[in-house]
């Protein structure tokens, strides 16, 4: 798959993730995450591949159902994406609108995601 399609892919995906149907998130997750898919640093014991993107989703909008992503950049080389995203919710637990910033490194095998890697710093920006 080709840097540019796999950049669509992930924009479709944060588009998605924005609309908040989850019965269309979950057969994105089909479509897009490879059956071993592996999200670091995962939870301990969190299932991989589709399913447990489905379930991850489900529980991020069940934590945080105001959610909003922004991507804010993306670079593709090889069968690697690295994108900068913000997100902005509203904490469930003080009702203060909160925020924080991820860079996201994606690597893909064929068409499908299989790999991603997470670093997230909580803040005002």
């Amino acid at each position: 798959m080709s840097t540019e399609k796999n950049k669509a892919a992930l924009l479709r995906w944060v588009d998605a993730m924005n609309k908040k149907d989850l019965s269309v998130l979950d057969k994105m997750a089909d479509e897009l995450f490879t059956a071993d898919y592996i999200y670091h640093p995962g939870a301990p014991g969190a299932e991989r591949g589709p399913e447990g993107v489905k379930k991850g989703v489900h529980q991020v909008f069940k934590d945080n159902p105001d959610l909003h992503h922004t991507l804010e950049d993306m670079i593709a080389e090889g069968d690697k994406v690295a994108s900068r995203i913000s997100f902005r919710f509203t904490d469930t637990v003080t009702g203060k609108p909160a925020n924080f910033l991820a860079i996201v490194i994606g690597r893909f095998v064929g068409e499908k995601i299989a790999e991603e890697w997470e670093l997230s710093v909580p803040g005002q920006w």
